[in-house]
């Protein structure tokens, strides 16, 4: 069998980089929702929904290739559950703007709806929750 180094540390920068994207157009998104950057219209935030697609595929194809590298490791570790868990609820949260539209057509300057900004909130605080269980897996799961 041939090792390959230096292929964890790939997929740990390719994760990462996923993560950026991810995280980078939630945060925007979820930020403009709560009220911050009222200059921006929600249809032009729209477009970078297929970067954080992108992103977020990009962290399922090499958080399985962890998965498949060391399963004993995870499926031992409380802290990865948890980390699914979020990821799901996270899912169900960002489903919320695309399967209710009411957002996106506001314009900029526009106030979104209560319902909109619990969301946002939300979706900021369960995102952070899987990148901390994702950093802790080492630690606190014993992962690895």
């Amino acid at each position: 069998m041939v090792e390959y180094k230096w292929a964890w540390a790939a997929s740990e920068t390719v994760h990462f980089i996923g993560l950026c994207l991810l995280f980078g157009v939630v945060l925007t998104v979820d930020l403009r929702m709560l009220g911050f950057m009222k200059g921006i219209s929600f249809s032009a935030l729209h477009r970078l929904l297929p970067w954080g697609v992108l992103g977020f595929g990009v962290n399922v194809v090499t958080g399985m290739l962890f998965f498949v590298g060391q399963a004993s490791s995870y499926v031992t570790s409380s802290v990865f559950f948890w980390k699914l868990a979020l990821i799901l609820v996270a899912g169900a949260n960002a489903l919320y703007f695309t399967a209710f539209d009411q957002a996106w057509s506001l314009g900029a300057g526009d106030t979104p709806p209560m319902s909109a900004r619990v969301a946002a909130a939300s979706g900021i605080l369960l995102w952070a929750g899987v990148i901390f269980c994702g950093q802790w897996l080492p630690f606190l799961g014993r992962a690895f």
